[in-house]
């Protein structure tokens, strides 16, 4: 079951409609109260959660699913304005796995959902990982920088992994969105740059380990 919460009808009714076309269950919600109704029911696979919403915005909600013991796994995509750019970075680092801009195409829109669907939740049978002072144990899906434990979101720690696996190799956009997402879209590689932009922040000081190589990708290591 995919939980939709937006508040536009049109948007709500068609976002259900094509889930349901492409084979999935879901279910729509223009308020909180209706939402948090059915969450207390049952708990959904995925999460729509638009973020201008009446009564109780979509930020205030994804921080209340990422602070609750029973929903904080629950893969959460933002739905946000075209150009709110913080409104993606400040989503992303609260613990959502996805973003999509209105206005926004469905065959896009369900890649997104299926990628989302795909990597959320999975875990790692590879040994542990390591660049310097970070390291990653997979199997634990925890990322320690000098010994401390880092929390990443489920995508931030995938791209963090990815970088390392191919440490001193260039990984272009292309390359690190069809990995880490699973998709691949002609414009679309600015999803990229924000989750580095995010990752940089959240491993501080060891930040400068990912680095940028102009025109063509991003790269860990010399």
């Amino acid at each position: 079951m995919i939980y939709c919460l937006e508040d536009e009808r049109n948007i709500r009714e068609l976002i259900v409609y094509t889930l349901e076309s492409s084979g999935f269950h879901a279910t729509g919600f223009s308020n909180s109260t209706d939402f948090y109704a059915a969450m207390a029911k049952e708990k959904p696979e995925l999460i729509l959660l638009d973020i201008m919403l009446p009564r109780e915005n979509g930020l205030s909600i994804l921080k209340k699913l990422k602070e609750s013991e029973t929903t904080k796994d629950i893969p959460v995509i933002m739905v946000t304005a075209k150009g709110s750019e913080f409104d993606k970075v400040t989503g992303l680092n609260m613990g959502a796995d996805d973003y999509v801009s209105k206005p926004f195409g469905m065959m896009e829109f369900i890649a997104r959902v299926r990628a989302v669907l795909r990597r959320g939740g999975l875990k790692s049978n590879h040994p542990d990982l390591a660049y310097k002072a970070l390291l990653i144990r997979t199997d634990k899906h925890q990322v320690l920088v000098n010994g401390e434990p880092v929390d990443l979101t489920l995508k931030e720690f995938e791209l963090l992994k990815y970088l390392i696996e191919n440490q001193n190799i260039v990984l272009s956009r292309n390359q690190i969105l069809g990995h880490v997402w699973g998709y691949d879209f002609d414009g679309e590689t600015r999803t990229v740059d924000v989750h580095i932009r995010t990752l940089r922040q959240k491993l501080g000081e060891y930040g400068k380990y990912v680095e940028t190589v102009r025109g063509v990708g991003y790269r860990i290591g010399d």
